[in-house]
């Protein structure tokens, strides 16, 4: 019992130095002239390397803004791909400074584990991708009793599944990757019925099966999945920035500020844009951050407003095709909102 307690002690020890260490995280990142962030493994769309080993996709770009905000350089990243199972003690542990890799906002991870989300990046919803070829008759996740699922262990997933089937008195099998690779070769083969996910995700695997149109993704959402960037606790600036990151964003896009015409939008007429690009008189939001002024300039720049960032990645720019829906601008009757630059 001597020795529990002292390992106990320990641990808590070790996790308090951690939190000491994160309370300068701005500064760490500008001493060291890199921004770490931690990805996923592999998801078209999402976070992926492209043919040259470069990272792209809609959470890639949220630290490549934030690394451009912080740094001026959209390019300062050092991407950690990271498992569901491996993505928090990382972050705990300070291997990285930001987690963008489709997480998912949730009261225990940060009443139990000292995180903070910075944003609702996208809202999304667990959902199934079967084989219709193979189930031409199941139009309806309701239509899945008995059916063997595949799944990622360390998520949410699991236990949308659980309460989903309990509640519907559905009976199923479960099938557990630590990997998205290995779950969507698992279900490719045929080794599952279904692949179960946050919806987003289905559409991403789907594009990388052996015979894409055979699937499909079923039209029932079963939970509430709010995905957004995640930090340490404890760093109150480096929460606020990787917030109005994805604030800033959004705001851009609602003042129809973009790549291409952000620098003719400084001489703007407008106060509410001038105070967004930092060039109203005596503008201090950029230093109040800890940032420059221009930061939301830097960051348009370098990766564009809010709707260029989905379009491109996600949306009718991409092979995904995903449709804004709730990630459309509360002035197109969507969800994303930004709080008032001001």
């Amino acid at each position: 019992m001597k020795k529990i307690a002292m390992w106990g002690a320990a641990c808590w020890a070790v996790l308090a130095v951690a939190g000491v260490a994160s309370a300068g995280t701005l500064e760490d990142v500008k001493t060291n002239g890199i921004l770490k962030c931690g990805v996923t493994t592999g998801n078209a769309g999402f976070s992926a390397p492209d043919e040259k080993g470069e990272w792209e996709g809609f959470d890639v770009d949220l630290c490549r803004a934030v690394a451009a905000a912080v740094l001026g350089d959209p390019t300062k990243v050092q991407f950690t791909p990271l498992s569901a199972k491996d993505r928090f003690p990382a972050l705990q542990s300070g291997e990285i400074d930001i987690l963008s890799r489709q997480t998912t906002w949730v009261l225990s991870r940060e009443a139990s584990l000292g995180f903070l989300f910075g944003a609702v990046t996208y809202y999304d919803g667990q959902g199934f991708l079967i084989n219709s070829k193979k189930m031409p008759d199941v139009t309806s996740a309701l239509g899945l009793s008995g059916a063997t699922i595949c799944l990622l262990a360390g998520t949410t997933t699991e236990l949308n599944l659980a309460d989903y089937f309990k509640a519907n008195n559905l009976e199923y099998s479960p099938l557990v990757f630590e990997k998205i690779e290995e779950a969507k070769s698992a279900y490719d083969s045929g080794r599952c019925d279904v692949y179960s996910d946050d919806q987003s995700n289905l559409y991403s695997a789907r594009l990388s099966l052996s015979a894409p149109a055979e699937h499909a993704v079923l039209p029932e959402i079963i939970s509430k999945e709010p995905l957004g960037p995640v930090v340490r606790q404890g760093d109150d600036r480096w929460f606020n920035i990787v917030k109005w990151t994805h604030f800033a964003m959004v705001q851009a896009e609602e003042f129809g500020i973009t790549q291409a015409n952000v620098e003719e939008m400084k001489t703007s007429p407008n106060p509410e844009v001038k105070r967004l690009l930092g060039m109203e008189a005596d503008a201090k939001l950029g230093t109040d951050l800890g940032l420059t002024e221009d930061w939301v300039v830097r960051i348009v720049k370098a990766v564009g407003n809010y709707g260029e960032v989905f379009d491109r990645n996600i949306g009718s720019g991409s092979p995904l095709k995903i449709a804004r829906g709730l990630n459309g601008l509360w002035t197109d009757h969507g969800l994303q909102y930004a709080m008032p630059v001001r």
